[in-house]
């Protein structure tokens, strides 16, 4: 009985703070949604950037190039992975990176753009890096499971992947759908 009772004073507790938690979160919604639409930050981020100074254009040009580099080597494992470890490294130094730049801004740009959060710099510097290795590890992840599949039809290249293979094959209709009557968790 002890333990019933201690169950349901738990499961109160546990309801008590999930209405607490979504309380706040409609409560938040709510103040989100009286402020406004979600587009306008971003539209006032911007507006409120010069995108026609010089080191930002070479910046975003650098992210194009290093875009249509990861798509025309999408089929060389050693250029993808040096694009991806080159990437992720930039990103391990955006902060460093950020403060340097907020101590010399007056010698490149117009305005001083860098801040101790990094917000700036997070959104021209690193979001771009994140979009092109996360584009690098999709393609690399396709590419494995690609690898897999065949290994699992013909079960000759992955040496433990013999018996898995022939089980498969087994159980296959032959048309590469598995046999319902014969199936079974490999």
């Amino acid at each position: 009985m002890e333990s019933a009772g201690a169950a349901t004073a738990y499961m109160d507790e546990v309801l008590a703070l999930f209405e607490n938690v979504t309380y706040s979160v409609r409560k938040q919604w709510k103040q989100m949604a009286g402020e406004g639409s979600v587009f306008e930050p971003i539209l006032a981020f911007i507006h409120a950037v010069d995108w026609t100074e010089p080191w930002l254009i070479g910046l975003m040009s650098m992210h194009v190039i290093l875009l249509v580099l990861a798509v025309l080597t999408r089929k060389n494992n050693n250029a993808q992975m040096t694009l991806f470890f080159s990437g992720l490294i930039c990103i391990y130094f955006a902060e460093r990176l950020n403060t340097i730049l907020d101590r010399n801004w007056k010698k490149f740009a117009r305005q001083p753009y860098f801040d101790r959060h990094g917000v700036f710099f997070s959104t021209v510097w690193s979001v771009p890096l994140l979009c092109m290795t996360t584009l690098i590890l999709v393609n690399s992840l396709l590419t494995l499971a690609k690898l897999l599949k065949l290994d699992l039809k013909k079960g000759d290249r992955i040496p433990g992947l013999r018996f898995v293979a022939r089980s498969y094959n087994r159980a296959s209709d032959g048309a590469g759908h598995r046999n319902k009557s014969n199936s079974r968790a490999v």
